[in-house]
C-alpha cells in the first residue's frame, strides 16, 4: 500500500540524502540515567525538498554506523544502501526492506534502534507527501489530544523538595506522575517510603502515579522489599523492575499486587514482549517508539497487547520528535491512552524541534495536524552537534 500516493497524478518522490546529526549536551551528573542529554536525530531527504525527521534511544556513533556504512553483504547492508533512490510513501515496505538487508547484523538491537530513527522521518515523509498528519495514515484520530504523565528524573532527596517538584509539575498542567528510582532509594527503605509518600500528598489521591525502577536494581528480593511500598501510594505500575534477561525474577514479581510494565529500554521485537510476557511477566507493554523500529515496529506489538488484553503505555524519554510520534500514535486507540512526556532539564529535550508541545490545562497535548508528523528540526540545535 502506497501511503503517501496523495492528489492523482504525484510523481514518484525519491530519497537523495540522508544525514545522521549526533547531538550532546553537557549534564549536571555524566553518570547519571538521563538519555535527553545526548541523542541522535536523523534527517531524510528527498528530490521534491521535503525533509523527514527521525531519532533513536541509542548509541549515536553505532547508529551513525549502521546507516552510513560500508555494508558488507546483501544481508549486512548499510541502511542508507537500502533507502537512497527509493521512493519513502510506503514506510512499511521500506521497513521491511531495512530489516531483511541487515538479518545477519541485527534482527533485534541496535540495528533496530537504526531502522527505527529512520522510519520515523520516513513517515514524516509520507504525511507530507499525502498532505496528512501521520494519524491519518495510521488509519485516522480518534481524538485530537493525548492525556500525559510527567517523568520526575531525579527523584530528590528530602520530602520538601519532593513536595515541592511536585507543586511544579502540577503548575505546568500535569496530572500524572513517574517517579524515577535510583539506587540509593534502597540504602533507607523506610525513607524512600517517605519521600513517595510526599510524592503521593502533593500530586493528590487521584492522580496516576508510576515508579521506575530504571534498572537499578538487580534481584528479586530488591523488587519484593519495594512492593510493599508500591502498594502502599497506589501507583499504577511498576516500570522496568529488574534486568530485561531475568525472566524468572519478573515471575517471582508478578501476583504481588503491583503490575508490572515491562520493554522500554531493552526489548526491541514483538518476540520479545511475547516471550516474556509467556514466562510470566508484563502486565503493561512499554515500547519505546524509537527504540522497537519506529512506527512500523510498533504496530504489530501494539497489536499483540490487543489481542492479549494488556495494557500499552509507550516509553519515550527523548526530544519532541518522540513526543509528536508517540502522540500520533495514541490519538489513533480505541480507548484514552497515556504518555510519556519527559521533564528532563535537558536543552535537547526541549529545543531540537521549532515546537514544543507543551501541556494544556487538562493535562494533555495537542496531536500535531499538520502533515507529516508535525515537527521541523530547530537550526539551532546544531550547536550541540558532535563533530
Amino acid at each position: 500500500m502506497d501511503l503517501g500516493s496523495g492528489p492523482s497524478g504525484r510523481r514518484n518522490v525519491r530519497i537523495t540524502g540522508i544525514e545522521v546529526l549526533h547531538l550532546r549536551a553537557p549534564a549536571d551528573d555524566p553518570d547519571g540515567f538521563d538519555g535527553s542529554y545526548d541523542d541522535v536525530v536523523v534527517l531524510v531527504s528527498t528530490d521534491t525538498g521535503h525533509v523527514g525527521i527521525g531519532e533513536a534511544e541509542s548509541l549515536a556513533p553505532a547508529v551513525r554506523g549502521v546507516i552510513e556504512g560500508p555494508g558488507a553483504h546483501r544481508h549486512a547492508r548499510a541502511l542508507a544502501e537500502v533507502l537512497i533512490g527509493a521512493d519513502p510513501c510506503d514506510p512499511i515496505a521500506l521497513w521491511r526492506e531495512m530489516y531483511e538487508a541487515t538479518s545477519s547484523i541485527g534482527r533485534r538491537g541496535l540495528v533496530l534502534h537504526a531502522i527505527g530513527a529512520l522510519d520515523l522521518a520516513l513517515w514524516d515523509l509520507a504525511g507530507q507527501a499525502a498532505g496528512a498528519p501521520v494519524s491519518a495514515l495510521l488509519g485516522g484520530a480518534r481524538r485530537d489530544r493525548v492525556p500525559v504523565y510527567g517523568s520526575i528524573y531525579p527523584l530528590p532527596q528530602t520530602e520538601a523538595d519532593v513536595r515541592a517538584t511536585i507543586v511544579a509539575a502540577r503548575a505546568a498542567n500535569l496530572r500524572a506522575f513517574k517517579l524515577c528510582a535510583d539506587p540509593w532509594w534502597f540504602d533507607d527503605l523506610a525513607r524512600t517510603a517517605r519521600l513517595l509518600g510526599a510524592a503521593r500528598e502533593a500530586a493528590g489521591a487521584e492522580a496516576t502515579l508510576i515508579v521506575d525502577a530504571a534498572l537499578s536494581y538487580h534481584r528479586v528480593e530488591d523488587g519484593l522489599a519495594l512492593l510493599p511500598i508500591l502498594r502502599g501510594i497506589g501507583v499504577a505500575f511498576l516500570e522496568a523492575p529488574l534486568p530485561l534477561d531475568d525472566a524468572a525474577g519478573h515471575a517471582a514479581l508478578a501476583g504481588h499486587g503491583v503490575r508490572l510494565g515491562i520493554g522500554d529500554l531493552g526489548l526491541t521485537h514483538l518476540a520479545e514482549f511475547v516471550e516474556l510476557t509467556e514466562r510470566g511477566a508484563g502486565d503493561v507493554w512499554q515500547p519505546d517508539i524509537t527504540v522497537v523500529g519506529g512506527l512500523s515496529g510498533i504496530l504489530p506489538i501494539v497489536a499483540e497487547a490487543d489481542r492479549r488484553g494488556l495494557e500499552i503505555v509507550p516509553h519515550g524519554y527523548k526530544s519532541t520528535i518522540t513526543v509528536a510520534a508517540s502522540s500520533h500514535l495514541l490519538a489513533t486507540r480505541p480507548s484514552e491512552p497515556l504518555m510519556e512526556y519527559s521533564l528532563s532539564a535537558s536543552p535537547l529535550r526541549w529545543e531540537t524541534t521549532r515546537e514544543r508541545m507543551d501541556v494544556l490545562p487538562d493535562g494533555t497535548v495537542e496531536v500535531p495536524r499538520s502533515p507529516g508528523l508535525g515537527v521541523t528540526l530547530n537550526p539551532e540545535i546544531r550547536r550541540y552537534a558532535v563533530r
